[in-house]
């Protein structure tokens, strides 16, 4: 199985060697996270970096950043060593990082984000220089082949692409003092794009590169690898297991190193899906301000998904559902009854269980600790007399839910801040099952996971599907709804518009449905 084809380089010479990364070492309170990591960046080259959560990606990238401090880390910058005490440090040398979780400030102008972390031009020392901003801005924009953008626009009203394009401009507006960047990390800059924006950004990857800069990119989209790296460096629990050149591997190959499992085990992760039950959830004529009129019938035990474009209303549908997002018309019915001003605390009760898309905004407390995010809303399940809690009943709970997820953490204390994307994403569903819900509504379970979680998780909606459980899935990964699947409605500006059997369908039907119009 080999991936698709790589693109072809876009430089002439040879990539030279700029970062030469040796012995990069960090442990956690005795738990080793990363273990004598070398790596190599060229200039002019994006370089693939892959592992599952908890591989020892973020701790090698907070040490590039100097956010952490290391056991043991040799950098050579064009051979000549290279110490990075704190960020400032990496920044002046020329490290940038952009990650997933978009910084930028909407209530700003996209020049103003644009210069958040350099001074603003001033006129006579003392006022802003607005027409120097915008120019200054508006050049950075071109030079990146972005010049859409309109610097003097409200970030507020930038797509989710463009405002990840601003952010990566934002690393050259210090070219003119001398800071041009050297090295662009990027932390699954995709996870939140549509396909025409990824197509942006790999546009402005690809000027990046021809522009001499070395690129680590990280990701868990493997077909990423082919489009824009010419090399992929493989973690596996702290260690770097391999470097290949992108042009010469496969997609199983990586697959097979990053988990020690071969990629045809998806379909034994996943099993035969079929329709049996009841009506369990029955939607009529919903509408929202989103959502202009949808309608289901979901089966006990069955796993529904709902496909569609991004605007189409698919997490919209999962708010009305559970109460977010309040009913301007409609009815719902959760076996057979009724159900009334919904609110997301009644939907708990009711036996309704949501897993948002945005673990860390919308659905965790990253401070507090597991044992705390996954009883939360649970809470009266463990109360004395209605005014006390029972603490280690709560406890017993927790660790038996986090056994059951395969959640990997040193205990139930362990801040959530402190566990990998994957893990994070368990425990939302150790959270969801706790009180055995009759309904969970998912909201892009997999996004930003690595393969070796996605296989879990595969496996944990099979099971909780099997014990009776209905599951109303929305994900953009059109083959990962056909393979898990029993059936899926596909939503059209804001309208169920049909619904398809899974079975036998292929991801180009299921797309070309999604862009059919009535």
């Amino acid at each position: 199985m080999r991936g698709p084809q790589a693109a072809p380089a876009i430089y002439m010479s040879t990539p030279s060697l700029l970062l030469e990364v040796r012995h990069a070492a960090k442990s956690y309170g005795g738990v080793r996270a990363l273990i004598d990591a070398h790596l190599d960046l060229k200039g002019g080259e994006a370089h693939g970096l892959i592992g599952e959560n908890g591989a020892g990606k973020s701790t090698l990238i907070k040490l590039l950043a100097g956010l952490e401090i290391p056991d043991s880390l040799s950098l050579r910058l064009n051979g000549a060593t290279l110490a990075l005490p704190d960020s400032g440090a990496a920044y002046r040398r020329g490290f940038r990082f952009i990650h997933q979780e978009l910084s930028i400030v909407p209530a700003l102008s996209v020049a103003e984000n644009l210069f958040i972390n350099n001074p603003l031009p001033r006129a006579a020392g003392v006022f802003v220089d607005w027409k120097a901003l915008h120019q200054r801005a508006r050049a950075v924009l071109q030079r990146l082949g972005i010049g859409h953008i309109d610097p003097r626009r409200r970030a507020s009203g930038l797509s989710a692409g463009d405002a990840m394009l601003v952010k990566i401009a934002s690393a050259f507006i210090g070219e003119d003092e001398g800071e041009e960047p050297l090295i662009m990390i990027m932390d699954e800059p995709t996870a939140s794009l549509n396909s025409d924006e990824v197509s942006l950004l790999f546009n402005v990857i690809d000027r990046l590169r021809a522009r001499g800069y070395a690129l680590l990119y990280v990701t868990h989209r493997l077909d990423e690898l082919y489009r824009i790296a010419q090399r992929v460096t493989v973690m596996r629990d702290g260690r770097i297991v391999s470097t290949h050149a992108v042009a010469e591997t496969s997609a199983s190959t990586l697959i097979r190193e990053m988990t020690g499992r071969r990629v045809e085990d998806r379909s034994a992760a996943v099993g035969a899906a079929k329709v049996a039950g009841s009506i369990r959830l029955r939607a009529r004529n919903l509408r929202t301000d989103a959502v202009v009129q949808a309608n289901i019938d979901l089966y006990a035990g069955e796993i529904m998904g709902i496909a569609g474009l991004v605007g189409s209303g698919r997490s919209e549908l999962l708010y009305a559902l559970f109460g977010i997002d309040p009913l301007l018309g409609g009815d719902i019915e959760l076996d057979g009854q009724r159900l009334t001003e919904l609110s997301p605390a009644k939907a708990w009760e009711l036996g309704i269980a949501y897993v948002p898309e945005e673990r860390r905004s919308q659905g965790l407390f990253q401070s507090d600790r597991v044992s705390q995010n996954i009883t939360l809303p649970h809470l009266d399940l463990f109360g004395v007399l209605k005014t006390f809690l029972n603490d280690g009943r709560a406890k017993a709970r927790s660790r038996q839910l986090g056994e059951s997820v395969a959640l990997k953490a040193t205990g139930i204390g362990q801040r959530v801040r402190q566990l990998s994307g994957g893990n994070q994403q368990k425990l939302l569903f150790a959270r969801a099952i706790l009180a055995q819900p009759r309904l969970i509504l998912l909201d892009e379970p997999t996004r930003g996971v690595d393969v070796g979680a996605k296989f879990d998780i595969y496996r944990l909606i099979r099971k909780v599907a099997g014990q009776g459980a209905s599951i109303l899935m929305v994900s953009s990964e059109l083959d990962e709804l056909i393979a898990l699947c029993d059936r899926i409605v596909v939503m059209r500006k804001g309208r169920t518009s049909e619904v398809l059997p899974a079975a036998g369908l292929n991801e180009n039907q299921l797309l070309e449905r999604c862009y059919e119009f009535s």
